[in-house]
């Protein structure tokens, strides 16, 4: 599918928008300076035990660089929407890294200094083209959207976010590589029966917006209708869930499909994400899923593993070549989905820093060889944490511009085929 486009140039119209796109407050909070923001972010509680080891405020440069990028230059260009399939087009994907805890972090603050509220930077092309740079050739961006919605019936998204957010994935999708964008820390689709039509109402509409926007990109723009789709503060909200959420997590998939497909155009064809409860690895949850109706179509799925590894704070340090659960969890993707035609993404993975860089080399090299046997790509879960007490999950830190692990780096990159 072929669609000519008047384009204006990525930084011409991403500065322009962004200073135009809405009202006073978030308008005013792209251009902050730097004491503004860190003002702002040291008001604000960090909700995510991964950002405790930033909690600097963010860049003072958005300005200068929104004036640098002040001249427009009109050209024409041609963006050809290729009806990849999606196995075909996992097939090209190699490794991939989270954009974590930036713009899906949360604070009761509106508007794009939320993008620095757990103590990251803001993000800027160069950081994107140093992760590129390196091999990764799938970027996910995580996006939280709640804070920047209105109410019912409308659910309009605040401008200025929209805005910043198609600036951010264009950072990446500029450089040719494939990008996803979802929508990350949201609470309201509790997966209830008595929540479940007021759920599909928002998620419908801010599918439709979000497809909307970004309805000329093409096949390497892919969008993941939930992160982790769960029952939040329950006694099943890590294992596996219960029928009634599973069952209802199918349908919000559904929800999310029919509603990018309405909004026609490249969207007919784009492929999607569609994750199980809790994005979950376990077998209750895999074994729980229906997919929606529709041919193209890609399993999400988090699988931080062995727990007691990669996640447990209290867990151990050392790998031990302990290979069962990876081993299990490629057999049973296997089993359930690439035996019959469907692709799986991990599209968070990571092993924390115990400050045993070792240990993680031979981790990665196993988790991501095996996976890549499988023709599963792994997409890192980076939130630029390093020290502390916090989920650290660091890979490339942003404020040096620097990848502090290049052994790990280099086991990540080499076992994919990167």
């Amino acid at each position: 599918m072929k669609r000519k486009i008047a384009a204006i140039l990525l930084c011409g119209i991403l500065a322009t928008a962004a200073l135009t796109g809405c009202g006073d407050t978030a308008a005013d909070g792209l251009a902050t300076t730097e004491q503004q923001t860190e003002e702002s972010t040291q008001e604000q509680t960090q909700e995510q035990s991964g950002g405790e080891g930033n909690a600097e405020s963010g860049d003072s440069g958005a300005a200068d660089e929104m004036q640098d990028s002040s001249e427009e230059e009109m050209q024409e260009f041609e963006i050809t929407m290729n009806d990849v399939s999606p196995m075909d087009m996992v097939k090209e994907m190699k490794i991939g890294w989270n954009l974590g805890n930036t713009l899906d972090s949360t604070s009761s603050s509106i508007g794009v200094n939320v993008e620095m509220a757990w103590g990251n930077p803001r993000t800027t092309q160069e950081m994107i083209d140093m992760v590129i740079d390196q091999g990764f050739n799938v970027i996910r961006i995580p996006v939280s959207w709640g804070g920047q919605m209105g109410g019912a019936p409308a659910y309009n998204i605040l401008p200025a976010w929209m805005d910043r957010v198609q600036e951010v994935v264009d950072y990446a999708y500029s450089r040719g590589v494939y990008v996803i964008v979802n929508i990350h820390h949201e609470d309201w689709h509790f997966p209830s029966e008595e929540n479940k039509d007021a759920a599909a109402e928002q998620l419908t509409a801010l599918w439709t917006a979000i497809a909307t926007r970004f309805r000329d990109y093409d096949e390497h723009l892919i969008f993941e209708g939930m992160n982790e789709p769960r029952k939040i503060g329950t006694n099943v909200e890590w294992n596996g869930g219960d029928k009634e959420g599973r069952d209802i997590v199918n349908y919000y998939d559904q929800v999310f499909v029919d509603a990018v497909r309405a909004t026609g155009g490249n969207n007919t064809i784009r492929n999607l994400m569609v994750p199980g409860y809790a994005a979950s690895s376990s077998d209750t949850a895999l074994k729980g899923i229906v997919l929606p109706e529709d041919d193209h179509l890609i399993v999400s799925v988090h699988a931080y593993t062995p727990y007691d590894f990669a996640l447990n704070l209290a867990g151990r340090s050392t790998w031990d070549n302990d290979t069962r659960d990876i081993d299990h969890l490629m057999e049973i993707l296997d089993e359930l989905f690439l035996s019959k035609g469907v692709p799986v993404i991990i599209g968070e993975f990571g092993a924390m820093n115990k400050d045993n860089e070792q240990e993680r080399v031979q981790w990665a090299e196993y988790y991501v060889g095996k996976a890549r046997e499988y023709g599963i790509p792994c997409v890192w879960w980076d939130n630029n944490a390093f020290n502390g007490n916090g989920e650290n999950f660091g890979l490339f830190n942003r404020r040096e511009l620097t990848f502090p692990y290049p052994d790990l780096l280099k086991a990540l990159i080499d076992s994919a085929g990167a």
